[in-house]
């Protein structure tokens, strides 16, 4: 029965491995959108924060694109260039430098058909929840879904006289047609309103949003662009 179980053992351990991801970097190429969420102290106090942007990786170790942040309410952008390396067990680190010569460091898993990774910022006190999917060469209305199902989370800090701080945590449906607002850019960039209701404040309230269609348009990853916002939103293709 001892040798049985030794043998069980061995079985299972060389399955688990073979079981592990395996990755060809060469496959981390082209464009992708990213989303990073979370809390960050890397200015001091810890403050909330959300990114959207657009990176090319050049498939050489290069890569360049665009990022915009929302911190402490304000919206920052800057185009960004930078390096990376991908490695067989689906491992990615990258480093960008925006125009003002500052470095942020991140690290993450490439799933093995190379269309996302999962990530966080490694530099202390980064944010950690990021999601990096591939999105197109180039997009039209034509690639938008008819209907998407959305979450969104965040919070809202007082800008302006008569604002009120705020969570916003939503789940809902967005009708495209409905919505009529909808601008999709040739990067695959797409800005849209989307009005939801508030639990704590008055109802509806209507969010200016920017996203990237991602996955051929099955998805949208976005962020809300009104001042005092730090709100993230994920859109997928609704089953209604």
């Amino acid at each position: 029965m001892q040798s049985n179980c030794w043998f069980l053992v061995v079985f299972l351990t060389g399955a688990i491995a073979q079981a592990a991801d395996v990755c060809n970097p060469v496959n981390l190429t082209g464009p992708y959108a990213f989303q990073l969420s979370g809390l960050t102290n890397i200015s001091g106090e810890q403050k909330p924060t959300a990114s959207l942007g657009r990176l090319v990786f050049d498939g050489r170790g290069g890569l360049k694109g665009t990022a915009s942040a929302t911190f402490s309410g304000f919206l920052l952008g800057n185009p960004i260039t930078g390096t990376y390396e991908a490695k067989p067990d689906c491992s990615v680190i990258w480093k960008l430098q925006d125009t003002s010569g500052a470095f942020q460091n991140f690290s993450g898993t490439l799933s093995p058909d190379g269309a996302r990774i999962q990530f966080r910022q490694t530099d202390p006190g980064g944010a950690q929840r990021g999601i990096m999917q591939k999105t197109s060469d180039s997009c039209s209305a034509a690639n938008l879904m008819k209907k998407y199902e959305y979450t969104i989370s965040g919070s809202t800090t007082p800008m302006r006289a008569g604002d009120v701080a705020r969570t916003i945590t939503a789940k809902g449906t967005l009708d495209v047609a409905e919505n009529g607002g909808f601008q999709v850019e040739s990067d695959c960039l797409v800005r849209f309103a989307l009005t939801i209701p508030v639990q704590d404040g008055p109802s509806p309230v209507t969010m200016t949003m920017r996203g990237f269609l991602v996955n051929g348009g099955l998805e949208i990853l976005a962020f809300q662009t009104d001042p005092g916002a730090m709100v993230s939103a994920r859109f997928s293709p609704s089953s209604k």
